[in-house]
């Protein structure tokens, strides 16, 4: 059932996470004179802070980083766990008022854009009564982020119906999964598998991690000392902004070693480990990857939790490849058998685009591979619409304020001088294009051909860079040769010139 007149806001936020709380700050404090709401599918705030409940779930990365650059981080532990992350972003969601601006259970399934009337009417599924409610918006703020909820990958796998014990992916970890004094089998060796061995180590006989091919795992101290040194010296807040420059600096200066001189940060890396693990382990077998370092995501485990319970004896890495599940556990291609009680597919997860949204403009459908993305936020021929994604290779939290921050820029740009619209138009059709995340991680190649495309170049490229994305998003002009702006939806066909 539709209802019959559409609630009608200024700026529609979809997602109530990480993401989606700090949008609603944003424009709360920038843009205090328009209306919005924010539309989530679940029951409750916090994205996947709040959607995984397996043992260990934490942060991988620093929440000096990963926290909002407008509320700052005051537990000492830099690397948290799932549920003070989860409470961190709960907590900002009410201090701002925005958490009574949020409509639980109601998954958005189509959005649809009206040149003539400029605006969107979005449609959004009740979870709960399966009614189907309109509402319609200026701007559309996707901030969904780009995983799937429902589902996490699982390679299809022989002979699971075999296997006498239980089977769960991590994504629908219940509190009812007992591993306390069994053996335990965790497939896979990306940042879930290694956050989940150690703490499932803790109470289990032995657990064991199963891998394909090996990652790079880094140690890294669970409180950043010089966190700790400068709030006792320093106002909270300048103590925040010291360490959270301090940690982006270090996280852009490993990643640009890792892609000028692989081979120097794989020494470092091995160095580490020889420290970490027992004299004579097989570092080459189990922990060096067959690519360059930061071609994936490197893992980093607190205080080196994983080694730790791996020099314990508590748990134990196993590089190879599954032939067949059995009753008793795994058959692997080497002929070697692994018993388990339980085992544990951390595999992976699956992407989405947009959360998996119809999308349409003027009636027709949009082809999210036929777009190109503009400056990492908006989509080619897509008007009045930006969504928030995080970067690849630092914390998430620090591309999503800068997009907030330039979204508002935006909207006060066009109410500034009576615009109606906005759109970023590829004026070269012969544009080369390269996929939108240069990752050559798994779950990032099984669904990035369903993904907007980038240009080499600014604004169609996706830097991935911090201090540049800085000059750019907050600093960096509105009005450029690829946007186009309208001042009234009767004039739309006839775009205003850029300055």
């Amino acid at each position: 059932m539709r209802a019959m007149t559409p609630e009608h806001v200024d700026v529609l936020i979809v997602g109530a996470g990480l993401s989606g709380v700090g949008a609603a700050h944003h424009l709360q404090a920038s843009c205090p004179g328009r209306t919005y709401a924010i539309l989530e599918a679940r029951d409750a705030i916090g994205g996947t802070w709040d959607l995984f409940r397996y043992p260990g779930i934490r942060s991988d990365s620093d929440m000096h980083t990963l926290g909002y650059g407008f509320r700052p981080w005051t537990e000492a532990r830099a690397l948290a766990d799932g549920p003070a992350i989860r409470n961190y972003v709960r907590a900002t969601a009410r201090e701002d008022g925005s958490d009574q601006r949020i409509r639980f259970g109601h998954r958005v399934v189509r959005a649809d854009w009206s040149t003539a009337q400029a605006r969107w009417t979005v449609e959004a599924e009740r979870t709960d009564t399966g009614e189907r409610v309109l509402t319609t918006c200026g701007f559309l703020f996707m901030c969904s982020g780009y995983y799937r909820y429902d589902r996490g990958y699982v390679p299809g796998f022989r002979g699971t119906e075999r296997f006498a014990g239980r089977i769960v992916h991590p994504q629908q970890w219940t509190d009812d999964v007992d591993y306390a004094g069994k053996r335990v089998v965790v497939i896979g060796s990306g940042a879930t598998a290694v956050t989940l061995v150690p703490a499932l180590a803790e109470t289990a006989a032995h657990v064991t991690m199963l891998q394909r091919s090996p990652t790079y795992v880094v140690a890294v101290p669970e409180e950043d000392p010089l966190a700790l040194l400068a709030r006792r010296i320093l106002p909270p807040r300048l103590a925040y902004r010291v360490v959270r420059w301090k940690n982006v600096l270090l996280t852009m200066l490993v990643f640009q070693l890792s892609r000028r001189r692989p081979g120097f940060v794989k020494r470092l890396v091995r160095k580490g480990l020889e420290r970490q693990l027992p004299a004579g382990y097989d570092i080459d077998t189990h922990f060096t990857p067959r690519y360059d370092p930061w071609d994936q995501r490197m893992c980093v485990v607190p205080d080196g939790d994983l080694f730790t319970a791996i020099r314990e004896g508590r748990a134990s890495v196993v590089t190879d490849t599954i032939d067949t599940f059995t009753e008793r556990g795994l058959q692997l291609a080497s002929g070697a058998e692994l018993e388990a009680d339980l085992i544990v597919t951390a595999t992976g997860l699956d992407m989405q685009a947009l959360g998996g949204i119809e999308l349409v403009v003027d009636g027709r459908a949009v082809e999210l591979s036929q777009t190109l993305g503009y400056k990492g936020m908006m989509l080619s021929d897509v008007p009045n619409m930006a969504m928030s994604l995080g970067y690849t290779n630092a914390s998430w939290t620090l591309k999503c304020d800068l997009t907030c921050e330039y979204v508002c820029r935006l909207l006060n740009h066009m109410a500034a001088r009576g615009y109606a619209q906005c759109v970023a138009r590829n004026r070269d059709p012969a544009r080369p294009t390269e996929p939108f995340i240069d990752l050559s991680a798994g779950y990032v190649q099984r669904s990035i051909a369903k993904f907007p495309r980038q240009g080499l170049s600014t604004p169609w490229r996706l830097h991935q860079n911090y201090a540049r994305d800085i000059a750019m998003l907050r600093y960096g002009p509105l009005e450029d040769e690829a946007m186009e702006f309208s001042r009234a939806p009767a004039a739309a066909r006839e775009p205003v010139a850029a300055t």
